[in-house]
């Protein structure tokens, strides 16, 4: 009973696994490959390897003077969009060469450039207008963000199933006989 209830566990782990995810990261090298067009890149479905938090913020206050005193009314506001890891997204356009604009939401005007780095063994990451020491000036929907220096390496992954076609072709020979 105990064989039957391992062998049971084992093909389940086994049919899990095969309908799983294969993701790996996008690279230049994979592009290069296989060259394709934006029409493909379309139809890819990516994924993003790492949180993306991107920050906004705005102030805006008034002061008066009362019996001698100023007072200082100040309101702060915080926008804040998390992309989290695995989130999947679309290609939408690719402004130049190696640079994709890939959106992680419903509307194509909310996206984020991603393009390859050396240093990262040639991944397709978080791409930004400025890094600065610790943070990015990212624009996303037309308004600046900031994000962390975490997020500089999260990068884009896809789903590959190597395929491979064998072709067998086999004869089989009809004998000949002496005439």
């Amino acid at each position: 009973m105990k064989n039957i209830a391992f062998l049971f566990f084992v093909a389940t782990l086994i049919v899990m696994s095969s309908c799983s995810k294969k993701l790996t990261y996008f690279t230049d090298e994979l592009y290069d490959e296989n060259r394709w067009s934006e029409k493909e890149l379309k139809r890819i479905q990516f994924y993003v390897s790492e949180d993306i938090k991107l920050v906004r913020g705005s102030s805006s206050g008034n002061s008066r003077i009362e019996d001698g005193k100023i007072k200082i009314k100040a309101d702060r506001k915080v926008d804040e969009i998390i992309i989290e890891r695995g989130t999947p997204g679309v290609f939408v356009f690719s402004p130049k060469e190696n640079r994709f604009a890939i959106s992680f939401d419903d509307d194509n005007d909310l996206y984020l450039m991603f393009g390859p780095n050396k240093k990262a063994n040639g991944r397709y990451v978080l791409m930004a207008k400025e890094w600065k020491r610790r943070e990015g000036v990212i624009t996303y929907g037309g308004d600046e963000f900031y994000t962390g220096s975490e997020s500089a390496y999260a990068a884009l992954m896809v789903d590959i199933r190597k395929a491979q076609k064998s072709v067998k072709k086999t004869k089989t020979a009809s004998g000949r006989t002496v005439r």
